[in-house]
Formats: C-alpha cells, structure tokens, sequence
C-alpha cells in the first residue's frame, strides 16, 4: 500500500489499514519517546494516543495531507509528549514545593512522625512507610498496594502527606522539633 492508498482507507475508517499503519511506523515513534527519557510503556502510550488523534481528524473528512503520513503523526508523538514531560515536571515541582521532610535523625522526630502516621487510614500509612521509611519506588509502591499506575501511588502519597502535616501541625508545636 502506498502512502496515498493508506489515507484513503483510514478516511473511509478502515482499521485495517490503520493497523497497517500501526506496525509500520511502530519502531520509529517509540524511538522518539525512549531516547527523550521515557519508557517503552510511556513510547506505545503516546503513539497509541496519537494514532487515535489521526484516526478522529482523518476520518472525519477535515484532514488535508500536505507531508507524507509518518511526518504527520510524528509531529503529533512529539507535541503529546512534550506535553506529559510538562505534566511530569509540574507533579514534581509540586512535590518539591510541599515536601516535609521526613528528618529522621533524631530519635524523637521519629517517635512524632510515626506516632502521627499510625492514626492515618491502613494505605495512607502503608504508602508513607513504603516511600519514605523503606525507599522503595513509586513502581513498587503501584504494584504492592495494587494501584493503577505511578501517577496513582503519586496521587495517593501526595495526599497522604498531606493529611500527616496537617495532624504533626495540629498535635506538635516547632518546639518539639527542635533539639
């Protein structure tokens, strides 16, 4: 099939040819994620999600070619995830913005900390112990507590913090952090 074939089937909806599409472009689009600091869970994400793009705006009658297939859908590859590397990068910033940190140097600290992640909620605790206590990563929290993804685990230990600042406020004073 050629390139004018090809778009001339997905205008008229036939997912043949899309999934033609698919596998002929894969590598190509994929490449473009992973070596710009994504997975290659992340790379099939946005190249999936940008097919559908094409998909809706080809079949709809309103797309004009004017460059060949493969540039137009790369061009949509690159702008979806520059996007998600802008939303990464604010989820982090935000963290990095309402951090406590978790001081763990002082025996009492701990003693206060803990005292005060033990009157949370059974997964509030598990993901803060998790995180900060034993390290682990945002992957293995997902995948132990049985959440969605990384941006769920994400979600859930930013609020869990959340709610362990506002009971260390409400049940501390400054003074009981100094030495």
């Amino acid at each position: 099939m050629d390139e004018k074939e090809i778009f001339e089937r997905i205008c008229k909806g036939d997912e043949k040819a899309l999934e033609f599409l698919y596998k002929k472009y894969y590598r190509m689009m994929t490449k473009l994620v992973i070596t710009n600091s994504g997975t290659e869970e992340e790379a099939r994400d946005v190249y999936q999600d940008a097919l559908i793009v094409f998909w809706q705006k080809a079949t709809s009658g309103n797309l004009v070619m004017t460059s060949k297939i493969s540039t137009y859908i790369y061009s949509i590859c690159q702008n979806l995830w520059r996007k998600e590397l802008d939303r990464k990068k604010r989820l982090s910033n935000e963290e990095k913005d309402t951090a406590v940190s978790l001081d763990t140097e002082t025996a009492e600290r701990d003693k206060i900390i803990l005292h005060c992640i033990e009157q949370l909620g059974e997964t509030c605790k598990k993901v803060l112990m998790y995180y900060y206590f034993e390290e682990m990563s945002m992957q293995e929290i997902a995948d132990k507590l049985g959440f969605a993804n990384t941006d769920t685990a994400k979600t859930k230990k930013y609020k869990c913090k959340m709610k362990l600042d506002e009971l260390v406020k409400a049940q501390y004073s400054e003074r009981d952090f100094l030495d």
